[in-house]
């Protein structure tokens, strides 16, 4: 059905390389029409490598200049090259390759290899990018040591960077000066990075637990040098963090970060030199929202994080990204934890799973956290390899516990440092070293979807004594019809009528966790746990810090939902509880929305909102997620077919009936807290913040003439990016004369800070309002507006494609308006134009017209010319 498919790679014939290499030296001589790249490859066969085997250097997009073997000039009759690889021939054991070629950054729209940025040179070589720079074996078992030269006009490229320390400077004729790094850890090639421009910088200094001291640096352009500061803190206390949770200490001298605004993905871990998406490097108040400067400190966390669990210690091949990238999202999960709330930290990490992963999970994308086959490496940074990696990486943290698990990953750092591994070689550590059986465990890497966990309790006569009974099942994904039994680790207790944690005696597989909680281990498809030595009936408390990532079905009733919500000692169930009771309620209305009866809202259900929005102890940050209705997105999640429009309108009536009954309050708590005072960031004023902007965004949900005029008065007295665009974001979904104002002055005030002018692009293309399709297209055409810019492209046309109502309207409109920017950008970019396209990948969960339509978009895509394999596996997946 696609036009060409795209050709499969499978984890089955992996084979180790023929040949390895053992040093690295680059020359980068760089000028504003061409680059040239001399490498100097020291590559030595393998044990069990013939004699007669030839070596396959891979390369895109080069022209090849000349070729060296063992200091002959080789003439073009003695190698072959093709448009993705060169192949030489009668290597000796140990061999002397010396390769110049000719590439052009200036014409990179791709971004993947070295390109040209805003004027700077910069790279992306993970997964496949340094083919495109010059030949080499460009797989991630293969490493080596580095030394990079490069070359360039002083005054244009002031700044020449590259991994490791740097060991040798000076001057070059013409105006031109040079600058060589050596990287003494070998490597795969996904980890090289360069930078050349003209940019400026902020430092600071750590000193590391053995006492080396380490020069930190943040390099950006002159305009953004002061919005650096955040980013250096968050730097150091990741380094901190991680020697005393961890006891991972930093390896080199030096540690450079680089934010450029050209960049496929959010930021990269290359060795000692940081390349990241402006995005997550830039903040300060006027400009920054309190969720940028902890995605800020999350991401500078990660790519730290990734020094050991990834560099140190990586991939042997691509089959296992989330041996480094699971890991790495479970160390940053932690970090922010630290930092932050927990609780409110870990109910984020869970609303992001179910609003990205477990909708994948059940789409023709769905794939295990290892996947089995791909075509395209890039459409596999998903959201099962990160977030439900990381999931699988926690699940082990509570089996073994903190102490176990620490010893684990100490092992597996000790055992492998250098090495490229398997996932396998990482749970076999955390076996070893803990002495627990986790053979079974292993099926969450190889076996795709979200199991289904149902639990029944039965209570002896005199109600002394509850069985529960456990069931596991978990629905077919593309290749896998049927599923061996998870270990799936579930942290329960139980709560009396006082809503105490009740002491808890058991009998089954379970192990005592912390306080009165229990950890019981489901490894059967049917199983029990007998709780003894109770005095009443008792409430049971399910999944406490979602100890696992599943789907868990309980008949709780109204009262005990309810109940929860009001005593729960474990903040994640006490959340959860009221996210269930929502769920129910929503989906009640939805099925009275198509039958045309009166939409209600449970009496119960608004007294235990009431209840939270009244408690005075409650943590802010913490109180102000408790009060936030699930996403339409989790809600259709839950149901068997998508409905757009009842989903839409029950979830909007259960808003509106919390408004009326409850104004009062919220405008009450929303004057107490809406104070201009200097903005902080840190956990109390940020609490207040989020407490404060939930009040308004509820307030607005009625729109009326008094509820309007506050709003606009905090866009117009704010002194924080945070209110301003809280206020902003309410204004946009409403039909008055502040919204046009507002969005205009906006715009005038920032239109020469990039980031800023991204969040009015998503602005626009996130409104509820009718119109919205028309009002993108023609910001298509604003002069903010640049379709080879991938954050552009993510604010207006990626924003629009998560905006339910607008995007999904039922004229189809919206599904053309994406097939055609898929189209546009694919020839230029394939890695964002591909990211686009699951927009579209469910078309089977909706209604017969919307899915008719969507897949007439995938059809499409299907028999466009030379299509990408970036968007044609994915649009195959699809369609198949």
């Amino acid at each position: 059905m696609v036009n060409s498919e795209p050709k499969s790679i499978y984890l089955k014939d992996y084979k180790p390389p023929a040949f390895s290499i053992d040093t690295v030296d680059l020359y980068f001589s760089l000028y504003e029409d061409i680059t040239k790249v001399n490498s100097k490859l020291i590559v030595s066969r393998n044990f069990n490598t013939p004699k007669d085997f030839p070596l396959e250097l891979s390369g895109e997009d080069l022209v090849l200049e000349s070729v060296e073997l063992n200091g002959k000039k080789l003439n073009a009759s003695e190698y072959k090259v093709s448009s993705n690889s060169l192949i030489l021939f009668n290597l000796d054991v140990k061999n002397t390759i010396q390769i110049t070629t000719i590439i052009k950054p200036q014409e990179n729209t791709k971004l993947e290899g070295l390109y040209k940025s805003s004027g700077n040179f910069c790279t992306q070589c993970e997964a496949e990018g340094f083919r495109r720079i010059t030949y080499y074996i460009d797989r991630p078992d293969v490493m080596a040591k580095f030394t990079t030269t490069i070359e360039g006009d002083k005054q244009l490229y002031p700044v020449l960077l590259s991994n490791g320390n740097p060991i040798k400077s000076g001057e070059l004729p013409n105006g031109r000066h040079f600058m060589t790094w050596e990287d003494p850890f070998r490597k795969p090639s996904y980890l090289f990075a360069l930078v050349a421009g003209n940019l400026l910088y902020i430092e600071d200094f750590f000193t590391t637990m053995s006492g080396r001291k380490v020069q930190l640096r943040i390099y950006t352009e002159k305009e953004n040098i002061d919005k650096c500061q955040h980013a250096m803190n968050s730097l150091i206390n990741s380094m901190k963090w991680d020697e005393e949770r961890f006891g991972r200490e930093y390896d080199l001298s030096y540690y450079n970060v680089v934010a450029v605004n050209d960049f496929n993905m959010g930021a990269m871990e290359n060795k000692g030199l940081n390349i990241f998406n402006s995005k997550y490097v830039l903040a300060k108040p006027e400009t920054a929202t309190d969720y940028d400067f902890l995605a800020i400190e999350s991401v500078i966390g990660h790519e730290y994080f990734h020094n050991w669990s990834g560099n140190r210690v990586t991939c042997r091949d691509w089959f296992q990204l989330s041996l480094k990238e699971g890991l790495t999202v479970f160390r940053d999960q932690e970090f922010t934890a630290d930092m932050q709330s927990r609780s409110v930290a870990r109910i984020s990490d869970v609303t992001v799973l179910r609003n990205s992963q477990f909708p994948q999970d059940s789409s023709p994308m769905a794939h295990p956290v290892r996947p089995e086959e791909y075509a395209e490496i890039n459409n596999f940074y998903t959201s099962t390899v990160y977030n439900k990696g990381a999931e699988v990486i926690r699940m082990m943290f509570m089996i073994l516990g903190r102490d176990k698990f620490r010893k684990g990953l100490d092992l597996y750092f000790d055992r492998h440092d250098g090495q490229a591994v398997t996932t396998e070689d990482f749970v076999k550590c955390m076996q070893d070293s803990s002495g627990i059986d986790l053979s079974q465990f292993k099926y969450w890497y190889c076996q795709a979807g979200t199991p289904v966990v149902s639990v029944e309790i039965e209570y002896n006569t005199n109600g002394t004594e509850l069985t529960m009974i456990f069931n596991q099942t978990c629905p077919p994904t593309p290749g896998q019809n049927e599923k061996m039994p998870f270990y799936i680790p579930i942290k329960l207790g139980l709560l009396g009528a006082d809503g105490k944690d009740v002491p808890l005696e058991f009998e089954g597989d379970a192990s005592r966790s912390d306080g009165n909680s229990l950890l019981f281990n489901l490894r059967q498809k049917n199983q029990t746990l007998k709780i003894k030595g109770l005095t009443s009936k008792t409430t049971p408390s399910f999944l406490r810090e979602f100890s696992a990532p599943i789907k868990l079905a309980y008949d709780y009733t109204d009262n005990d939902l309810a109940f929860l919500m009001a005593n729960d000692s474990d903040d994640f169930t006490r959340w959860e509880a009221g996210q269930i009771y929502a769920v129910r309620i929503i989906l009640r209305n939805v099925k009275s929305f198509h039958r045309g009866d009166t939409l209600f809202a449970d009496e119960e259900f608004l007294s235990a909102f009431e209840n939270v929005l009244s408690d005075k102890f409650l943590e802010g940050s913490f109180k102000s997620i408790a009060l936030t209705l699930p996403s339409e997105n989790y809600v259709s999640e839950l149901m068997d077919s998508i409905d757009i429009d009842g989903v839409n309108a029950a979830r909007k009536y259960l808003i509106e009936s919390i408004v009326k009954r409850f104004r009062q309050q919220l405008l009450s708590m929303y004057l107490k807290l809406n104070k201009n005072t200097p903005y902080l960031f840190n956990k109390e004023e940020y609490a207040k913040r989020n407490l404060k902007n939930k009040a308004l965004y509820y307030l607005m949900q009625i729109s009326g003439k008094d509820e309007i005029e506050l709003c606009f008065n905090q866009y117009k007295n704010a002194n924080n990016m945070t209110d301003v665009l809280a206020a902003l974001s309410c204004l946009a979904d409403v039909n008055c004369p502040q919204r046009q104002i507002a969005l205009d002055e906006f715009y005038e005030k920032w239109k020469h800070d990039a980031l800023v002018v991204n969040k009015w692009l998503t602005l626009h293309a996130s409104s509820a309002l009718p119109g919205t399709l028309d009002r993108v297209k023609a910001l298509m055409k604003h002069e903010s507006f640049d379709i080879k810019n991938p954050n552009n492209v993510r604010a207006l046309i990626g924003a629009f494609s998560m905006n339910r109502m607008q995007f999904h309207d039922a004229s189809g409109s919206g599904y053309q308006f994406l097939t055609d920017m898929i189209c546009q950008l694919d020839p230029m970019n394939p890695q964002v134009a591909a990211r686009l396209v699951s927009g579209l990948v469910n078309y089977k969960r909706f209604d017969r017209n919307r899915m008719e339509l969507m897949k007439q978009s995938l059809l499409k895509l299907s028999n466009v010319d030379k299509i990408s394999k970036d968007v044609g596996e994915i649009v195959s997946k699809s369609l198949h």
